[in-house]
């Protein structure tokens, strides 16, 4: 029997995965780690605090699936997008990682679209707008502030790359990662040259380029030795981690849509050729399937909830502290009784500002429509209501860019909330589905690509029908339509006026 070991190098935390060629999970482990902000703004992680959980995680995840190092055949990548490591001359680190969220590269990313124009740069890179998160942005940030320590930079990597790297000692990238940098091009899959020279980067800089998926070496034995690792074990580059969950959750060709409620809410719709949006709503990506591209939106998600629950629902986790049930489970229960729609409540969840296709870093989360009939439970729901009328928004407009949408597959931590996958559907109008595994579809489409490149399946179907295994789908339910055919158009109203407010 083969075994795949899958990370996924998550914002806050590091996840591992051992799966045999079954499909049987074995074991699971996940372990946290601090992200240090030392302005305002500002998101940095110290690369060997990646290392250390890497290796921690490793070990403890083998213990738990009762394998040996050498019963590992291939290691699979899933890594968060925009978080760059920046090396010198002996390919060691010269700065803290700097992680996607960090936004102190907005001045820099403005003056990147004053110089190119968004028309040129979406027609390069699928990007629309400017945007802090930018690796592109933070190394002209870098350069300007820290010219000290940007002449030091020799390579520049994406966190999965670095993994790699430090196991099998080749220096390559992957080009979903490398969507966002802004000196990408998503048409020739190039580097943009007129980019990297008004930013400053000589190619050499940059690492080689190689397809997601691509199987980059066996483990040397230096690295064998520092980190536990088999030599045996031959380490797959892997590629983003949303389009990596999709993959993990069955979205591995156009026709599904497919959303993930986290932290965030993040969407990923399928093509094969790149879809550039004529009304610069929506960006488009490389994905990490060879060859395809994917419209991905990304949204405020179960942050929210989270802000939610620890502001007002303290008797609800004092609750789940003493007997057990869970805080979110509660505020589910209690949203049941509640009609579609609120009576009339209507939240906007934009915490952290507002992401495509109604891009605005300056929106701001509202309440809007209270009365003395509202409870605790009408809030609740309406914050549930609020992204899946967002969903239904990104629906829309992919639609609208003759993107085939068939149907919709859930994962991540909303999907556990069967109340709100139900809300989604009704507001869709479409089913859901979710999957048994759910929050580990980063690692499972990991997985697949890993047990795909190194022979274990002949493809990725092949692969996708032995690891991933349904769960429930819901159906809308028609008595809801009308309810959510009129939030939807308050929602948008709401939004237009308020944006001068922002």
């Amino acid at each position: 029997m083969k075994n795949i070991l899958a990370v996924d190098i998550g914002t806050t935390a590091f996840k591992a995965i051992v799966i045999n060629e079954s499909g049987k999970i074995l074991a699971s482990d996940t372990l946290e780690y601090k992200i240090e902000s030392p302005n305002p703004g500002w998101a940095e992680v110290p690369v060997d605090r990646y290392v250390d959980a890497f290796r921690s995680v490793y070990a403890s995840v083998l213990k738990k699936a009762h394998l040996t190092a050498e019963e590992i055949d291939t290691m699979g990548i899933s890594c968060q997008g925009e978080t760059s490591v920046f090396l010198d001359e002996n390919n060691q680190p010269v700065y803290p990682a700097i992680v996607w969220m960090d936004t102190r590269a907005s001045e820099e990313a403005e003056s990147i679209v004053e110089e190119f124009g968004i028309d040129l740069i979406q027609k390069n890179t699928g990007q629309i707008c400017a945007d802090a998160i930018w690796p592109g942005a933070k190394l002209l940030w870098m350069r300007k502030h820290h010219p000290e320590i940007f002449s030091r930079m020799k390579k520049i990597v994406q966190l999965n790359g670095y993994i790699a790297y430090i196991l099998t000692g080749r220096l390559a990238e992957d080009d979903s990662l490398l969507g966002s940098s802004i000196y990408w091009n998503i048409n020739t899959r190039t580097y943009w040259k007129e980019m990297m020279d008004y930013i400053g980067l000589q190619e050499e800089m940059l690492p080689e380029v190689v397809y997601p998926g691509t199987n980059i070496g066996n483990v040397t034995k230096e690295a064998s030795l520092r980190y536990g690792v088999s030599q045996h074990t031959i380490i797959n580059i892997g590629g983003m981690d949303f389009s990596l969950g999709a993959i993990g959750a069955g979205n591995y060709k156009p026709g599904i849509f497919a959303e993930s409620t986290g932290s965030s809410l993040c969407t990923v719709t399928l093509s094969d050729h790149p879809v550039l949006d004529p009304s610069l709503q929506m960006p488009c990506y490389c994905s990490a399937i060879p060859g395809m591209y994917m419209i991905h939106a990304y949204s405020t998600g179960g942050m929210v909830v989270r802000w939610f629950r620890d502001n007002f629902c303290k008797m609800e986790l004092e609750i789940a502290k003493s007997i057990g049930v869970n805080a979110y489970d509660q505020m589910d229960a209690m949203t049941q009784d509640i009609p579609a729609g609120c009576e009339g409540l209507i939240a906007l969840p934009h915490l952290q500002g507002s992401g495509p296709p109604d891009m605005n870093p300056k929106a701001s989360a509202v309440f809007y429509g209270m009365n003395i009939s509202h409870t605790k439970a009408h809030f609740i729901k309406a914050i549930y209501e609020s992204m899946a009328i967002i969903l239904r928004r990104i629906v829309n407009v992919t639609r609208g860019m003759d993107v085939e949408i068939d149907h919709v597959v859930s994962y991540g931590g909303g999907a556990l909330s069967k109340v709100w996958l139900q809300i989604k559907a009704d507001a869709l109008g479409i089913p859901i589905s979710t999957t048994a595994s759910n929050e580990s579809e980063g690692c499972i489409g990991a997985a697949i690509l890993a047990g795909t490149a190194c022979g274990i399946w002949d493809n990725i179907e092949d692969a996708a029908a032995a690891l991933i295994k349904p769960g429930t789908t819901y159906m809308p339910n028609e008595k809801n339509k009308e309810a959510y055919d009129a939030l939807y158009d308050k929602y948008m109203l709401l939004m237009k006026c308020l944006e001068p407010t922002f």
